[in-house]
């Protein structure tokens, strides 16, 4: 990298922690203001996000560690950026600026901080994705789950604030989990780098690596919740679907945190040696139980909300039993799925607000969301300002056919290439082998009816909205509420029919996993800049330096 793309890799953090705290200062009945800013930030923050992308895309010698403070690994902090890691941090920020467009309509209006949480959500997020140690990993989990707080319970009611607090209960004992987990590991090997810990692992010693293992079990609990693996999962569709559109759409990412810290210390610590394939098992057979469970939640949900909830549970329920397999080629399907579904449940999300609107006689969506949730009169909130959009019906009903195809995994768009990947390296085309045994053909059942399961409900949703009932009104529908909804179905049409070389991409990222040494090495050979501060010495006779 040159030295100004290399400051690039810390912007996703410190541009949206910037924004977040300047809107503070700014009164709350300046709305359009703080719209404007916080718009502004995340428009560039999509840019940023994008040229990260593209480097990562291209020839890379793999300098891309961030060394802040100017402090050389294992001491400080280290922010890295890789193919996975550029790649989430772009679906991140594409979700962002779909949510928050769609909220600029009505929802930043209902409560107070609206934007400032938002954008410490995307601190917390991305922060996530770039850390390189376990220490800071949670840090930016806390900040992701403090703000998520205050986002699910945005617009106030009984209904809303109920499911928050289940929310807020359950992910703070994940929390504790995690702080327990980090303490076992740091105990045990010294260090919460993750390179570090990689070129520690061998040298364990036998009974002292029980208790490391029992820490990274700890810790796998703690994202496991957050995945929403069954029996941990039954938190996750009542506050999806109580929460507003917009953060429902941004909570779609959340659960792929979790996928990608699992899948990212997985490779990197349990790929090969004494502890390869630990926890493997866990994660076949309680990605097959969520699979499970969310098939049925799908089939049994009449409303559109707690469909869309377990749909998440499917994806997640999906995207473990790969993990729990551990093949490069399946794996990289299983990224390309969880690109598309991310997309499809956050376009998914908003979607439901608007062709709900039009159910209830001509209400619009957020009255019928204040008298469900709460007191309308509390919050003095019009119609919303914008131009509507002309051929409504018509255009909300091509969206929800775009969702249903994309949840069903049918042609021809992404969904179906990600899944026709899964699926055909299972069958032997990949890693695997050339002859399925039983365990993988029940696999290849269960994914192939989730989305039979998926077509089902939705053809039954549809139907019951659209065709159903003759008394309902053509719901008055702004354009700045169903672009973002077009923008996330046009992205997975883009995926399907660039499939060559997005399946590339997936492909080099998943076997630069596989090959954990470029990784650590590009974190301990990190140049620290030269500074007027002194060196010093450690104990281990490696040379450090202050910050510059």
């Amino acid at each position: 990298m040159t030295s100004f793309s290399h400051h690039l890799i810390i912007t996703p953090i410190l541009l949206p922690m910037l924004t977040a705290a300047f809107l503070l200062f700014i009164d709350e009945r300046n709305r359009t203001v703080k719209a404007l800013i916080s718009l502004t930030s995340v428009v560039l923050l999509v840019l940023n996000a994008a040229i990260l992308f593209r480097i990562e895309s291209g020839p890379n010698d793999f300098d891309n560690v961030y060394l802040l403070g100017n402090w050389a690994a294992p001491f400080g902090i280290v922010l890295v950026i890789d193919g996975l890691s550029a790649l989430m941090v772009l679906l991140a920020s594409v979700l962002a600026v779909a949510a928050l467009i769609f909220s600029l309509a009505r929802w930043h209006a209902v409560g107070a901080h609206y934007h400032s949480l938002f954008q410490l959500l995307l601190v917390g997020v991305n922060g996530a994705f770039l850390t390189g140690d376990l220490f800071n990993l949670f840090v930016f989990f806390e900040v992701m789950l403090a703000a998520s707080y205050g986002l699910l319970l945005h617009g106030t009611g009984t209904l809303r604030v109920k499911a928050g607090m289940h929310y807020i209960a359950v992910n703070l004992v994940g929390a504790l989990f995690f702080l327990i987990g980090v303490s076992l590991i740091y105990g045990t090997a010294g260090t919460l780098n993750m390179a570090d810990l990689a070129t520690r692992m061998p040298d364990i010693e036998p009974d002292r690596l029980i208790l490391m293992q029992a820490g990274a079990a700890v810790l796998g609990v703690a994202f496991l919740i957050k995945v929403g693996m069954w029996p941990l999962c039954f938190w996750l569709p009542t506050a999806y679907s109580a929460a507003s559109a917009p953060v429902a759409g941004m909570f779609a990412i959340l659960s792929k945190v979790g996928i990608y810290v699992i899948l990212r210390l997985t490779m990197l610590l349990f790929g090969d040696g004494v502890s390869a394939g630990f926890g493997s098992q866990v994660l076949l057979f309680g990605g097959i139980l969520t699979l499970i469970f969310g098939t049925i939640g799908v089939l049994a949900s009449q409303a559109l909300g707690r469909l869309a909830g377990y749909s998440v549970l499917v994806s997640s329920g999906t995207l473990l039993m790969v993990l729990g397999i551990n093949d490069g080629i399946v794996s990289s399907g299983a990224l390309l799925y969880l690109v598309s579904s991310t997309l499809t449940i956050g376009a998914f999300f908003m979607l439901i607000e608007l062709v709900e609107r039009g159910q209830d006689a001509g209400a619009n969506v957020l009255a019928v969301t204040m008298e469900a949730y709460g007191d309308g009169e509390e919050h003095d909130v019009d119609e919303g300002e914008g131009v509507a959009m002309p051929g409504t019906l018509a255009i909300l009903g091509i969206c929800f056919a775009a969702c249903g195809i994309l949840l069903s995994g049918l042609p021809p768009l992404s969904g179906f290439i990600a899944k026709f990947a899964m699926l055909s390296a299972m069958m032997g085309t990949g890693s695997i082998g050339t002859t399925p045994g039983p365990a993988v053909w029940m696999l290849i059942v269960l994914v192939i009816f989730s989305g039979i399961a998926a077509l089902i409900s939705m053809t039954r949703a549809g139907i019951r909205t659209f065709w159903g009932s003759i008394e309902g009104t053509v719901p008055r529908v702004l354009v700045v509420e169903v672009v973002p909804v077009m923008f996330l179905l046009f992205l997975t049409l883009v995926l399907a029919i660039q499939a060559g070389p997005v399946m590339h991409y997936m492909d080099t990222t998943i076997r630069s996993l596989e090959n954990p040494k470029q990784y650590i090495d590009a974190v301990r050979n990190a140049v620290v800049i030269e500074s007027s501060v002194p060196a010093f010495e450690t104990e281990t006779g490696e040379t450090g330096t202050g910050g510059s």
